[in-house]
């Protein structure tokens, strides 16, 4: 653990994080007054911004982040089920209301689209735009018939996706989880569910959060075992490797900085964990 941000009262209840490409900034999407915070490097808030509101560009309810290569803020608010983007200044640049039921999680690729989850309609999208001049080009639907699918990732390198999908569950459970990855044509390569994992693995995994690493491995947090784990290459998924395996409490965001730093976003303290591998 290298550094820890944030806290109560700083963050409330945060659902997502992701990291700027470029200058190393880290976007967090929390419940506060200003829905989105931006941190520089060394851990200093440098910019809130994000309304709380029913305006345009205010945000009523952000369930994920991501940030473009052109370093532009993109939000998916489940109050009124759109995708909006805005510039590092915290000026809104979009909103894109294209008949969603519930977006979720979003991930850039690095052309700057935006492969986005909609967990209530099964489906996920390919969001193309022109941020700067704020014009949507092309909302496509890349893939449906998905249960409930929420976070995703796209790997940088081979143009992969991975998806969490929340399987409801008959009973008092609490249901699990199925992990989905499909290659850059978004064909299915590997899939693996809570019962299949937990046949290899030694505990129940819960996934909340996923990414790729620089390797193009993929990696989950579990709020069950409270860790984060790689689950290794999409040809070879699922292998084992705990990551962090102490020190979280209910782990529900992850992403890679470019000096490949882990960064966990930890809800069950409200915080943001960056972690180095030396």
């Amino acid at each position: 653990l290298r550094l820890c941000l944030g806290g109560w009262g700083s963050l409330v209840n945060p659902t997502g994080v992701a990291a700027c490409p470029g200058s190393g900034r880290l976007a967090v999407a929390h419940d506060g007054k200003k829905r989105i915070h931006v941190f520089g490097p060394s851990g200093f808030c440098l910019r809130r911004f994000g309304e709380r509101g029913d305006a345009g560009n205010d945000i009523k309810y952000p369930l994920d982040v991501t940030v473009t290569s052109d370093g532009h803020v993109v939000v998916t608010d489940g109050g009124d089920c759109s995708v909006k983007a805005f510039d590092f200044e915290g000026r809104g640049v979009l909103a894109v209301r294209e008949g969603f039921c519930l977006p979720w999680g979003l991930d850039a690729t690095p052309k700057s689209e935006i492969i986005l989850t909609d967990s209530e309609a099964g489906a996920l999208y390919r969001l193309t735009a022109d941020f700067q001049r704020g014009e949507l080009k092309k909302c496509q639907m890349i893939r449906s018939r998905l249960v409930s699918p929420r976070a995703v990732a796209v790997c940088q390198t081979s143009g992969a996706v991975v998806v969490i999908e929340h399987l409801k569950a008959r009973g008092p459970s609490k249901g699990s989880t199925r992990v989905k990855i499909f290659s850059a044509e978004m064909d299915l390569i590997g899939q693996m569910d809570s019962f299949g994992l937990n046949l290899v693995f030694p505990s129940r995994i819960y996934a909340t959060a996923v990414a790729f690493d620089k390797e193009g491995r993929v990696v989950v947090t579990d709020v069950c075992s409270q860790a984060v784990i790689c689950l290794g290459k999409p040809e070879e998924f699922p292998t084992f490797n705990p990551l962090i395996s102490h020190g979280l409490s209910y782990p529900v965001g992850l992403t890679y900085m470019a000096n490949d730093s882990l960064v966990v976003l930890d809800s069950g303290d409200h915080s943001i964990k960056v972690y180095s591998s030396t």
